[in-house]
């Protein structure tokens, strides 16, 4: 009883604190998507073994550190699109609707909200705009899948930029194409980062890759030239953001191929990812130095993916994180090439192959491979190469050959990074704050507190979730 009453009026202290605190002018939310408290604890461990760094990732260094749970309305497991709404309305809802109840009803946005008040609004993400975390700020659709919908619903938000991948939306027969609708809606559609930096777009804007043949950005690992990069995008939200609403701003930035990395079990691409994250969220922290009686930054994500473990089974005390340095290629990337070497009608060797894994993984050179590990390897390339066997491990975003499969379950084991699956896991999920406001979200809570806590802050009327 006692406990109980030290915490109501721990929570009483924080809401009236929050009363009296000043409203943020600047907002920053930063989404890691299947960023759980493994991801950043793995890239945590590279950050500080492998870069030697003394001082840890920067949303480990805020001074609220706090987890939340992210199970949804329909699954204790949630997916992006009702991981994505609890976090961007306060509701939650079924896996795969967005920016709805589990009713099909509408729900508003914080995004939506702020932009009343008069606050310009951004949201920029390293994979498709139209993908289920950011399009949870704008939309309002019973499944994620309605592309075309969701780019209608950005035309209608009327916030000032939109920022990643490419727009997938296929317009019905008689219909405008997405860029059309968006370009009726007063947008500028700027493609990749040569065009941004002429500096010839207008109020409105939609920052899109230039034309690559994937949906996101490219992953950091693979350091594709003419590409944007999620720092890339985050510093011109922002400075777009301070041109054309300088007095107040809300931008929400997604780490989307975070969870694209984490799916297919590519330890050493999730690891990059997160430290990419963590350095576009550097620009927002050098924004905030800049207001710090003004700004509030929230960092979090919206559910674990991969159940992604620092330790194996038989594995020893010491994590070989520097494996991770010779890794220059991301799994898909090399599915990619893999698929090109099959159908060129080549004749691909295991020489060849072999000299390609020193190069691209650093495997048989900086690292040892025993002869149980060469000989899985040697028997993978042979049915995929040689034999021609079709048999593939799918994934939510990639199917991988045999070869590329055993290739890196083989070098997470040597490097001792784990897995429990290629989805989703109902993990915790870290929250992290620095800040206007940032004491309110201290504590345990669940994901749809998060826009209620923002709400508080600027006055807005709180949600209710069912």
């Amino acid at each position: 009883m006692k406990n109980r009453i030290l915490s109501t009026l721990f929570m009483l202290l924080l809401v009236l604190t929050a009363m009296g605190a000043k409203k943020p002018k600047y907002i920053f939310y930063f989404i890691g998507d299947g960023m759980g408290m493994s991801p950043v604890l793995c890239a945590e461990t590279y950050n500080r073994t492998v870069l030697g760094n003394t001082q840890p990732l920067l949303m480990l260094q805020f001074p609220v550190a706090s987890m939340s749970t992210t199970y949804s309305a329909s699954n204790t497991i949630t997916d992006s699109a009702a991981a994505g709404t609890a976090l961007a309305t306060g509701h939650k809802t079924n896996n795969g609707m967005l920016g709805v109840t589990p009713d099909t009803k509408p729900v508003q946005s914080i995004a939506y909200e702020l932009k009343q008040q008069g606050y310009g609004i951004g949201i920029a993400t390293s994979v498709a705009p139209d993908d289920a975390t950011p399009g949870a700020f704008y939309a309002h659709v019973n499944h994620r899948g309605q592309f075309y919908d969701i780019a209608k619903d950005m035309a209608e938000s009327d916030y000032e930029i939109f920022a990643g991948g490419k727009l997938r939306g296929h317009a019905p027969q008689g219909q405008p194409d997405v860029r059309t609708v968006l370009a009726n809606a007063g947008y500028s559609v700027v493609d990749g980062p040569a065009k941004w930096n002429e500096k010839k777009h207008g109020d409105k804007v939609v920052l899109l890759n230039a034309p690559y043949h994937l949906d996101h950005i490219g992953y950091t690992i693979d350091s594709i030239q003419g590409n944007l990069t999620l720092p890339f995008i985050t510093k011109a939200c922002i400075e777009h953001l301070e041109k054309v609403s300088p007095k107040r701003f809300f931008l929400m930035v997604e780490g989307g191929l975070i969870d694209h990395a984490l799916h297919p079990n590519d330890g050493g691409t999730a690891v990059k990812e997160v430290l990419n994250f963590d350095e576009s969220l550097r620009l927002a922290y050098e924004f905030y130095l800049r207001h710090k009686d003004e700004t509030l930054i929230i960092v979090t994500a919206d559910h674990n993916t991969g159940g992604m473990a620092a330790g194996v089974n038989g594995g020893s005390y010491t994590l070989g994180m520097k494996n991770f340095d010779y890794q220059r290629i991301s799994m898909q990337a090399m599915q990619l090439e893999c698929q090109r070497m099959i159908k060129s009608g080549d004749n691909i060797t295991w020489d060849f192959m072999k000299q390609y894994l020193q190069d691209k993984l650093g495997l048989y050179s900086a690292i040892p491979v025993n002869e149980k590990y060469d000989r899985a390897l040697q028997e993978a390339f042979h049915a995929t190469f040689v034999d021609k066997n079709t048999q593939e491990k799918k994934t939510l975003y990639l199917s991988l050959n045999q070869f590329v499969a055993r290739t890196f379950q083989i070098l997470d084991v040597i490097t001792g990074i784990g897995w429990t699956t290629g989805s989703h896991t109902a993990d915790l999920v870290p929250v992290c704050a620095i800040g206007v406001g940032s004491e309110l979200f201290q504590g345990f809570q669940d994901n749809t507190e998060i826009p209620n806590k923002i709400r508080r802050l600027c006055g807005i009327k709180e949600h209710q979730s069912k």
